[in-house]
């Protein structure tokens, strides 16, 4: 059990509660979020008795994405501190797919960027709240999507859906995520928590090993393994991140402002 710091993890009855801990940043993913969600993925690894992960957020949002504040306060150093954040979703987001037990995302608020929406697109299933709001941002703040999103996402939506959301950066709603095939299920908000350990205890009475075949089975068909795409994901986010457009992007989300990007 962990149950202080960035990221909190209680396994009970094989059901894993793991929640980002970061309310008052919105759950935004510093490299410290990372590093302690990282941990716990593992730690639920190596437990044999784990049937089921539900991953949520504290507070009013699920996660806003990758932490703009401590992004912009590397400067010149950005491209470091990009690359050890997204090394460590790289493997958070291995570690949630290699899982054998399901994962359900529980969504309240935002999911945005790499941190919240690519969380969201590598669970098995997602259950959003009816005032939930979705949202690539990458190319938002001059950046690209990472946490596998230039695939999973084109797997769930398809290619030309996909490829609009991550151009053009809409806010989704709720609603429409589950029409287009983001979110498995919308409930009222106030029946968000009930609903997801509702599921997550049906999940822990049923067949372990089928299910995690099943889930198995499920990724890898969809044609080009996400990991593949990671390493080049992590190259090119940590190449735009040296850029004066991403640490304009950042500013201008911080200053609640419209970017003014240059192309360089």
């Amino acid at each position: 059990m962990i149950d202080k710091g960035p990221v909190l993890l209680d396994i009970t009855d094989g059901i894993a509660r793991l929640r980002l801990n970061r309310p008052d940043a919105a759950n935004g993913m510093s490299v410290e979020l990372l590093s302690a969600l990282c941990d716990a993925i593992m730690a639920c690894h190596g437990r044999s008795d784990l049937r089921v992960v539900l991953l949520s957020g504290e507070g009013t949002n699920f996660c806003a994405g990758g932490d703009v504040r401590a992004f912009a306060s590397k400067g010149d150093k950005l491209p470091d501190y990009i690359r050890q954040a997204t090394a460590y979703l790289q493997n958070a987001v291995t570690g949630l797919l290699r899982l054998e037990a399901p994962v359900i995302a529980s969504v309240q608020g935002f999911a945005a960027g790499g941190g919240g929406f690519g969380l969201v697109c590598a669970s098995d299933i997602v259950i959003a709240a009816e005032s939930a709001k979705f949202l690539a941002g990458a190319t938002r703040v001059a950046m690209a999507p990472d946490a596998g999103v230039s695939v999973t996402l084109s797997r769930l939506v398809g290619l030309r859906r996909a490829m609009s959301i991550l151009l053009t950066n809409p806010v989704i709603s709720a609603a429409e995520a589950l029409q287009i095939g983001i979110v498995t299920r919308v409930v009222p908000d106030a029946e968000l928590v009930d609903a997801s350990l509702n599921l997550a205890r049906e999940l822990a009475a049923g067949a372990p090993k089928a299910l995690a075949a099943t889930k198995r089975l499920v990724w890898a068909g969809t044609g080009t393994s996400i990991e593949q795409c990671l390493s080049e994901e992590a190259r090119t986010v940590a190449e735009l991140s040296g850029m004066a457009d991403a640490r304009e992007g950042l500013a201008a989300v911080i200053e609640r402002r419209k970017p003014n990007f240059r192309g360089r």
